[in-house]
C-alpha cells in the first residue's frame, strides 16, 4: 500500500509529489499527459524565469526535481478511485493499487472554436490563440484582440482583455449575441465592437488568424475562445465527492472533499487558473495528507 496516489502530472500533482517525497511517504503519481501546461508556448507570469519559461520545459525540471527525492511516475490513466474501509483502491488500466491518500490535480480542458484541430494547435503554439487572458493579456497589449464567446463569460473576458488593448472585437461562437441591455451598454462604453456569429470559418493567414463572422471576415494577432471548460473531476464524483454546479470540487481549507482522505489542488478546484496558485493548493493538499497520516501511523518512529 503506497501513502498517497496523486492523479495528474501538471504543476500541481508534480508540487505535491515533491513535498510528500521529501515528508518521506511513498508517493505514485500517474500523469497521463494531458496537463494544459504543456500548451504553453512560453510563460511570463511564473516568477524565477526571466525571459520566461515555455509550458514543456517547467514540466520537464519539476519531474526530474520529484525524481531526485524518488517519486514513482506512472505514465497512465487512472480508471476509478474507490473508497474502501480507510483507504482506497486505485484502478489504473487493468492494474490496481492500495493508497491510503488521493490526490486529485487532473485539471480541466478548455473548450475550443470549431476548428480543425492540427490548425488549432499550431495557432495555439504560436500565440494565435490563446486561453487565459491572466497568463499573457500583457502580451497582446495595444494589438487586434478577437474573443469568441458572448453571454457574461464572453463580456467579462472581453472587458479584461480591454485593460490591455483598445482593439477589441466580441464575436458570438454561434448566431446572434447572448447580451442583455446592461452587458451591452458596459461592453459598449469600453469601446468593445460587437459581432454576431457564426465564428467560423477560423483560419491561420500569415501572422494573423482570421475569423469569419455574420459582418465579414476579421483578421486579428490573436483570439481568446471564452466557451467555458470541462471540469475533469469525474473521478472524485463517481467516488462521492461533492462538486460546484459546474463540475469543481468543494474543497475545504486544507484541500480535501467531503470524502475523507481524498484531496484536489489545481484547476480541478475553483480558482484562478494560474500556475502558482496550483502550486500553493499542492502545498497545503501535500502538508494536511502528511499530518493526516502521521496521526493514523507515525512516519519514522
Amino acid at each position: 500500500m503506497i501513502d498517497c496516489a496523486i492523479i495528474g502530472g501538471g504543476p500541481a500533482g508534480l508540487t505535491a509529489a515533491i513535498y510528500l517525497a521529501r515528508f518521506h511517504l511513498a508517493v505514485r503519481l500517474y500523469d497521463n499527459g494531458s496537463s494544459r501546461t504543456a500548451l504553453i508556448p512560453r510563460t511570463h507570469n511564473h516568477a524565477g524565469y526571466p525571459g520566461g519559461i515555455k509550458g514543456t520545459d517547467l514540466l520537464d525540471l519539476m519531474h526530474k526535481q520529484a525524481a531526485e527525492f524518488g517519486v514513482d511516475r506512472t505514465d497512465a490513466t487512472v480508471t476509478q478511485i474507490i473508497p474502501d474501509g480507510g483507504f482506497f483502491r486505485v484502478l489504473v488500466e487493468g492494474s490496481e493499487v492500495q493508497a491510503r491518500s488521493i490526490l486529485l490535480a487532473t485539471g480541466v480542458h478548455n473548450l475550443p472554436p470549431n476548428m480543425d484541430k492540427a490548425e488549432h494547435d499550431a495557432a495555439l503554439a504560436r500565440g494565435l490563440i490563446r486561453y487565459c487572458p491572466i497568463c499573457d493579456g500583457y502580451e497582446v497589449t495595444d494589438k487586434r484582440v478577437g474573443v469568441i464567446g458572448t453571454g457574461g463569460h464572453g463580456m467579462r473576458e472581453a472587458l479584461f482583455l480591454r485593460g490591455f488593448t483598445p482593439h477589441i472585437t466580441l464575436v458570438a461562437h454561434t448566431g446572434v449575441h447572448d447580451l442583455d441591455q446592461i452587458a451591452r451598454e458596459k461592453i459598449e462604453a469600453a469601446g468593445i465592437e460587437i459581432v454576431d456569429g457564426p465564428a467560423a470559418p477560423i483560419h491561420i493567414i500569415g501572422n494573423e488568424i482570421a475569423v469569419g463572422t455574420a459582418d465579414g471576415e476579421r483578421r486579428f494577432a490573436s483570439i481568446y475562445p471564452a466557451l467555458g471548460s470541462h471540469i475533469r473531476s469525474e473521478l472524485a464524483v463517481a467516488a462521492g465527492a461533492e462538486a460546484s454546479a459546474d463540475g469543481c470540487l468543494v474543497v475545504d481549507d486544507h484541500q480535501m472533499t467531503s470524502v475523507p482522505g481524498l484531496f484536489a489542488a489545481g484547476d480541478v478546484v475553483k480558482g484562478l487558473d494560474q500556475i502558482s496558485h496550483a502550486m500553493g493548493e499542492a502545498g497545503v493538499a501535500a502538508t494536511k495528507i502528511r499530518n493526516l497520516l502521521d496521526e493514523r501511523q507515525p512516519i519514522r518512529r
